[in-house]
């Protein structure tokens, strides 16, 4: 069995002790945001599983962008992500 070469660690173990591997974060394509792959790229960042500018390049986001999904997740939790709570979590 041969695996493709990858910069970085292939697996990390997650604070509840799960385990997210490359394959978690969300494809190179993805063009619909929804909360949960907002989500996996944030973990995937915090826990070391992809570098934040490799995040920005492969999923061409802003570093802003990216520093309210990191905001958003650290003060309300996975929630705030969710397009529909933007009112609710995202005050000036």
């Amino acid at each position: 069995m041969y695996l493709k070469k990858v910069d970085g660690p292939r697996s990390v173990t997650l604070a509840d002790g799960t385990v997210m591997t490359q394959a978690d974060l969300p494809p190179a394509s993805t063009m619909r945001w929804v909360a949960s792959r907002k989500a996996a790229v944030v973990r995937g960042v915090a826990y070391g599983l992809i570098t934040q500018s490799d995040a920005l390049k492969r999923y061409q986001i802003s570093e802003d962008e990216f520093h309210e999904w990191v905001k958003a997740v650290s003060e309300h939790g996975e929630d705030a992500l969710k397009a529909t709570a933007l009112q609710r979590y995202r005050q000036p």
